[in-house]
């Protein structure tokens, strides 16, 4: 038996972001009031609850701030893509961002890791989904 894979339903709140990796570029917020980068996308600023989120295009590249080696699925829907590396990347604007490592195997992972975006477009969904790979530098 075959699963369809779970895939992000963008709303109001979260449609700059998803419009944006659509066109191979990341958008996420800005806070003035606490002089910060923001993700996930939200309506108001976090400490400050100021009104004032700005969306802007980041880089995308970070460093590997964790990960793990799913080698069972964590759901019947991704039965055929173990090991699964799970993964905390740390874009080099200060957020954190929970994603998947590919192009890589387990065993060539490591915390610290430069790392660069990936974006995989799901034309029959309408959705890219942002991955990561060793940037190799």
């Amino acid at each position: 038996m075959s699963f369809e894979r779970p895939m992000p339903v963008p709303t109001p709140t979260t449609a700059p972001f998803w419009n944006a990796l659509r066109e191979h570029r990341i958008l996420i917020q800005y806070s003035p009031s606490t002089g910060s980068y923001v993700f996930y996308p939200r309506v108001r600023a976090p400490r400050t609850l100021a009104d004032d989120l700005q969306w802007r295009e980041i880089s995308g590249m970070g460093t590997l701030y964790s990960y793990t080696v799913a080698r069972r699925p964590v759901s019947p829907h991704f039965a055929d893509a173990v090991p699964q590396l799970l993964a905390i990347v740390q874009w080099d604007e200060g957020p954190r961002f929970s994603t998947e490592l590919v192009n890589v195997a387990p065993e060539q992972v490591r915390v610290g890791m430069r790392v660069r975006p990936v974006f995989c477009d799901h034309p029959e969904h309408d959705i890219t989904l942002l991955r990561y790979e060793p940037a190799g530098d």
